[in-house]
């Protein structure tokens, strides 16, 4: 099994000479992350101000199930657009071993 090189931040990945397959869903994504870096920001001030542990776990899971949902966006994308067009042009077998593998370090 391969390993997946680390990907940079911001703009397209051209490594794979297209772009995002997920662009369509680049402004819900962003809103999604967002959402998430406030919802991080309440747990560092729910930690200053000492609150109740039971309360800040629920919001720890709270955020997990709404990055979930944005690796599934994504994924589901990835599945759709870059892996569809990988097996139209004959290189499915690589993109298919790409996405199992990555499969499983999303679900770690």
């Amino acid at each position: 099994m391969h390993t997946i090189p680390p990907y940079g931040i911001g703009g397209n990945d051209m490594r794979h000479g297209h772009t995002c397959s997920y662009s369509e869903n680049k402004v819900n994504l962003l809103r999604r992350l967002k959402k998430i870096e406030g919802q991080i920001k309440g747990i560092q001030r729910m930690i200053e101000k000492e609150k109740y542990c039971a309360d800040i776990l629920i919001q720890i899971a709270a955020v997990r199930a709404a990055l979930n949902k944005v690796g599934l966006i994504i994924f589901e994308d990835h599945t759709k657009g870059c892996v569809v067009e990988a097996i139209q042009t004959d290189s499915g077998d690589e993109k298919i071993d790409e996405l199992v593998d990555v499969l499983h370090k999303f679900l770690k």
